[in-house]
């Protein structure tokens, strides 16, 4: 993420905020102007109240208390009004902030699904989690306080300074330059702080990511005593946060003593000055007026300082702001494709119509824009990979001029060195990268033609990596297909090997899932992932690695699911134990991004190349 605010953060959060809250922005700015009205009022009902109401009647007998009592009865009236519109604004304010908390995170999560894969492949999911917590929280400090007190400061700073020079323009005037000498001094400081603050952001992202990397880790870390190390590296990202938060702070906490300290001595510089010229006679300066502008003073340098005290809070939200809207500016997946994936069966004629009851059968409805013609494709899983170059960056290439085929209800492997771009391939696949040249054609279609949500619709997924979410089993199953019936569920379980282990737990299918499913063996997710496949009922399987971290008694168990998963499907396979891919169609060798060697199981073993290397173990795959 950025280390930089971003310019036009403040003006595009304004707007996010005016769009949906217009109406409590319009109640909250008159509650804030009458609100900073009130100090102006009470301090000109001050002098009044000196020079009119209780100079009068000093040393005399019988007083007339009247005209004290209502100008007491104004101040308190002013004073109501006051303390309301400050509940009011406030009040508003709070829910303000909280809306505008919450949609910036449904907005962000809602785009989040639409980055491509790269994103995430690019990004450390600490920062990314860092952009949902610590930075769209700074943004609650900076709208139900910063931003209002800024705008009433403007006002006061307005209402003060009218009152003000019509009491006195003289005293206004050096009130006026003292201020802008306070202005300067504490915006040195406020530019210091800015810079420590951005730093911050990024580097309490830094720390959530390290932490996050650490605790999946500590298991690798243990066993090869890595401890050390990490604390090393942790006190080199935590030395980082700590620099930045303590320059950021220390500048922060310095503006504020020192605006404020200004104010005194402007206070008292006004009450010297005030009196010396009231006495020589040089100004016309009653005991009210003197005592009101002196209030309106201490009324003038307080917005001020609490201006001075909001300014680091805005600094930090604007920072944690623009990595949010940088993170909403990620140019979301591109999908140009407009063949989509519909239910289909036979009329009288044994012709596939399109229709919308599910069947479970289906056609790719590919219109044909030359000749706005629509064909209704049956979805069979044919892959044809014609002469596919790849690069993740643009730069250096990891594929080259790939070819293959996988006819529907063939078993396709691929084995290689890690790093050989096997899994680079079931990524293009589905999409998740799109080659740089070549083609690839699903059914005959080109998949750049196919909407991708309708492409990986029709494929499916079992890695070696399994990816559990907190719920039940049932629920996990059903992910492969959300509108799957109880039994439907049961019939993927036991079709993946699953249903005895399943039902030995204390809550069957409804046991409860969480650290996905860290209660759970390596060899149960497995089987639980596969089930969730099968539930999908897919034409074609990507199996990566699935085996590669389990026992081999627990590979057999998987196997034999991931057999039954098969069983009519066009199947890519991806394989570090090449005992699991002899059945094979055709077994592609990769190498360096190469096809070197191809065949079936018997013909590579026949031709003494590398497979017959690696499955004798003359050759061992790294």
């Amino acid at each position: 993420m950025s280390k930089k605010v971003r310019k036009g953060t403040l003006k595009r959060l304004i707007k996010l905020i005016w769009q949906h809250y217009k109406v409590q922005l319009i109640i909250v700015f008159v509650c804030i102007i009458l609100n900073s009205a009130t100090g102006s009022l009470i301090s000109l009902f001050l002098k009044n109240l000196i020079d009119d109401c209780i100079m009068p009647i000093i040393g005399q007998a019988n007083p007339d208390y009247s005209v004290l009592i209502q100008y007491i009865l104004y101040v308190v009236i002013v004073a109501v009004v006051g303390v309301v519109s400050g509940f009011v604004y406030n009040y508003l304010l709070v829910g303000i902030s909280q809306g505008t908390q919450k949609r910036i995170r449904d907005n962000l999560f809602n785009k989040m699904q639409d980055f491509p894969i790269s994103f995430f492949d690019t990004h450390k999911h600490g920062d990314i989690m860092s952009v949902y917590t610590n930075d769209i929280d700074t943004l609650e400090q900076m709208i139900s306080r910063s931003l209002p007190e800024a705008v009433s400061t403007i006002i006061k700073v307005i209402t003060i300074l009218s009152s003000m020079i019509v009491l006195s323009p003289t005293l206004t005037a050096f009130v006026v330059a003292f201020s802008i000498l306070t202005i300067f001094v504490t915006k040195g400081l406020a530019q210091k702080s800015s810079k420590y603050f951005i730093g911050q952001q990024t580097s309490i992202g830094k720390v959530n990511a390290y932490i996050e990397e650490m605790l999946n880790g500590q298991k690798v870390i243990k066993v090869f005593t890595h401890e050390e190390k990490a604390k090393q590296e942790f006190d080199n990202v935590n030395d980082e946060l700590f620099e930045n938060m303590n320059k950021a702070n220390k500048y922060a906490n310095i503006m504020m003593p020192v605006a404020h300290n200004m104010g005194n001595i402007q206070y008292v510089a006004i009450a010297v000055l005030g009196t010396l010229l009231a006495l020589t006679g040089h100004l016309d300066l009653t005991i009210g007026t003197l005592v009101s502008f002196l209030q309106l003073t201490r009324t003038f340098s307080q917005p001020i300082d609490q201006a001075m005290m909001q300014i680091n809070s805005i600094i930090q939200a604007m920072a944690g702001a623009s990595r949010v809207f940088e993170m909403m500016d990620v140019e979301p997946e591109i999908d140009d494709g407009y063949v989509t994936l519909v239910n289909v069966k036979e009329d009288e004629n044994g012709k596939l119509v399109e229709c919308e009851e599910v069947t479970h059968r289906w056609a790719w409805k590919h219109p044909h824009k030359s000749t706005g013609i629509t064909e209704l494709v049956e979805l069979k899983g044919r892959i044809d990979v014609e002469d596919a170059d790849f690069s993740y960056d643009g730069e250096k290439e990891v594929l080259h001029s790939i070819s293959f085929y996988a006819k529907p209800g063939q078993k396709i492997a691929f084995v290689g060195a890690t790093g050989a771009g096997k899994t680079t391939i079931t990524n293009l696949i589905n999409r998740f990268y799109d080659i740089d040249d070549g083609k690839i054609r699903y059914d005959r279609i080109n998949i750049n033609k196919i909407k991708k949500a309708d492409l990986r619709r029709s494929l499916g997924m079992v890695l070696q990596d399994v990816n559990l979410f907190t719920g039940t089993i049932k629920e996990n199953i059903k992910y492969g297909r959300l509108d799957a019936t109880d039994e439907e569920v049961v019939e993927a379980a036991k079709l993946a090997n699953a249903d005895g282990f399943i039902r030995l737990l204390p809550d069957g299918y409804d046991t409860m899932l969480t650290e996905n499913g860290s209660q759970l063996s390596q060899g149960q997710r497995q089987l639980i992932s596969i089930a969730r496949a099968a539930i999908a009922n897919p034409p074609v399987m990507i199996l990566d690695e699935a085996t590669s971290s389990v026992d081999t008694r627990t590979e057999k168990i998987i196997q034999d699911g991931m057999d039954k998963l098969m069983d009519g499907r066009t199947v890519l396979v991806i394989a570090h134990r090449l005992s699991t891919v002899k059945n094979a169609k055709a077994i592609m060798v990769m190498s360096h991004g190469n096809i070197i060697e191809r065949g079936d199981h018997d013909y590579l073993i026949d031709q003494k190349g590398e497979y017959y290397q690696l499955y004798t173990g003359a050759l061992e795959l790294e």
